[in-house]
């Protein structure tokens, strides 16, 4: 203690120059500052860990790194944990963005992105009413023009997979970003030129959505630890919900003002904003970050499963185990119903409810909202579990019931509803009841196989493509001869059998390693 003591004081009385690559310590100062040098604040970063205060330069060096007890028994002038002072003399603390947990820059990155992904994807289920209009489609049409995304989505899902397990997810992420603002500025131009033409703009447009899931899972499997898994996918996964509320919320207003096309052009070019900050701060994996602090690096270097990338898929130990067929077939059956409600809900409150274009769309809001309080609802409670003890395979099989089992019975009230505002309500309960998914079968990926999680996304998701494709198409074909409660009885249906398949067969530990 003596001798730190000893140390510190020498130190403090060295000759205060700003000598290249060897900064002086000094009196009233918490880092060791550069006196001379306007840019001192630019050079330092301070690093918290537990009973040790330490600086270091920007460029990752360590500067210092004193005990806090040998800091307390230091005279006031050798404090090193004091405010840095500014050039008038008051206190200078760095900005908050400097000490925030870089994992979670990276959960809103791509929170952000999901958010700009299903303000791209909704805007047509808005736009498709004055579009069918002017260019005078029938159901049957409309239902293949909402189909039409997932050709191309349904393409990517696996690929994406194996892409962002080999490659790394924050290129594939970002290529994904790219290749779907792009299609979605480009709809409007395909619809002119014609129906054939919009229906590739469209698949185009499912392709680089498709990658999105998997290059994302494939991120968060490497940057988040366990004990915050659920509540990271909740956080990232709401980001879609609000992404629909801000589509279908905005759109009609854009069309009303602007006409149809603008909805395309304006969500489209938000995606150039996103690519300039996921390029500049985001990384496949913290091994990769250069900037990450110690701390944080070694909290997730020893809590997160998957830390290598994968080098070969196992596809025989991958389709030999019943819970990866569990996730596939619950996908599924999840997939049907979710897809049908976003790509349909619109046109059911303008044809049922007798809601207006602007109506339908404002309505049309209020389960996603919904969805997105209740997702993050679901992630903290499965991990507030997870923390006291309850089995993961548990908390999977709860959360993932809750998934299955609302939406399944707040759909059979809708038959026998007459008022508008308690059928908005009961979209809104089921809606809100599905986002525990989330928590279930969404978050399964990574406790059962972290290493291969963004393969296993990419498959599972497959099988909810094709319910999105089938479902959406066989929507239309049911309005045309039909009505809307065959269309509810279907999803239901499916939500039963996913809820007996689920508990029957998942489970939350790992499977392959």
């Amino acid at each position: 203690m003596n001798a730190a003591r000893g140390l510190l004081i020498s130190l403090n009385s060295a000759p205060k120059t700003h000598l290249p690559g060897k900064p002086a310590l000094h009196s009233n100062s918490r880092p060791p500052p550069f006196p001379s040098c306007p840019c001192r604040s630019s050079h330092l970063r301070r690093i918290h860990g537990g009973s040790a205060s330490i600086w270091r330069a920007r460029w990752g060096r360590v500067l210092a790194d004193v005990k806090s007890d040998t800091v307390e028994s230091a005279p006031d002038s050798a404090r090193l944990d004091q405010a840095l002072p500014t050039d008038d003399g008051a206190a200078a603390d760095f900005p908050w963005w400097e000490e925030f947990p870089k994992r979670w820059v990276i959960v809103l990155l791509c929170f952000s992105a999901f958010l700009l992904c299903n303000m791209d994807r909704v805007n047509m289920s808005i736009a498709i009413l004055p579009m069918a209009s002017e260019y005078n489609w029938s159901p049957t049409t409309v239902g293949l023009i909402q189909s039409s995304f997932f050709w191309g989505y349904l393409l990517t899902q696996i690929a994406g997979g194996i892409w962002a397990d080999t490659v790394g997810g924050k290129f594939v992420l970002g290529f994904g970003v790219v290749w779907w603002s792009v299609a979605t500025i480009l709809t409007p131009v395909a619809a002119n030129l014609g129906l054939p033409f919009l229906l590739v703009v469209r698949a185009f447009m499912g392709i680089g959505e498709g990658v999105a899931m998997p290059a994302m899972n494939t991120i968060l499997s490497k940057w988040v630890p366990v004990s915050e898994r659920s509540r990271s996918l909740a956080l990232v996964y709401s980001g879609m919900y609000l992404g629909s509320v801000t589509g279908l919320a905005f759109s009609p207003m854009l069309i009303h003002k602007f006409g149809w096309p603008s909805v395309f052009y304006s969500f489209g070019s938000l995606g150039t904003v996103w690519l300039a900050l996921w390029l500049n701060k985001a990384h496949s994996s913290p091994a990769e970050d250069p900037q990450l602090l110690p701390a944080e690096k070694k909290l997730i270097v020893s809590n997160c499963i998957s830390k290598q990338p994968a080098k070969s898929i196992p596809w025989k130990l991958i389709l030999s185990k019943p819970p990866v067929w569990a996730l596939i077939v619950s996908h599924f059956c999840h997939n049907w119903g979710t897809f049908i409600l976003l790509t349909w809900m619109p046109t059911y409150y303008h044809q049922v409810l007798k809601f207006n274009l602007t109506e339908s769309g404002l309505f049309s809001v209020f389960p996603w909202l919904t969805m997105a309080f209740s997702a993050n609802l679901g992630g903290w409670i499965a991990d507030t579990l997870v923390s006291r003890g309850v089995s993961v395979t548990m908390v999977r099989k709860m959360m993932q019931t809750v998934g299955f089992l609302g939406p399944a019975f707040f759909l059979t009230q809708l038959s026998h509803i007459d008022s508008p505002a308690m059928a908005v309500l009961c979209m809104a309960c089921s809606q809100g009841t599905d986002a525990f998914s989330q928590s279930g079968l969404y978050s399964n990926h990574q406790d059962i196989a972290p290493r291969y999680s963004g393969v296993l996304l990419g498959l599972s998701n497959t099988a909810g493509v094709l319910a999105g494709v089938f479902g959406t198409a066989t929507t239309g074909y049911i309005l045309q001869h039909g009505s809307w409660d065959n269309v509810f009885e279907v999803s239901v249906g499916l939500y039963l059998v996913g809820t007996v398949v689920w508990n029957l067969f998942s489970t939350g530990e790992k499977i392959i390693d």
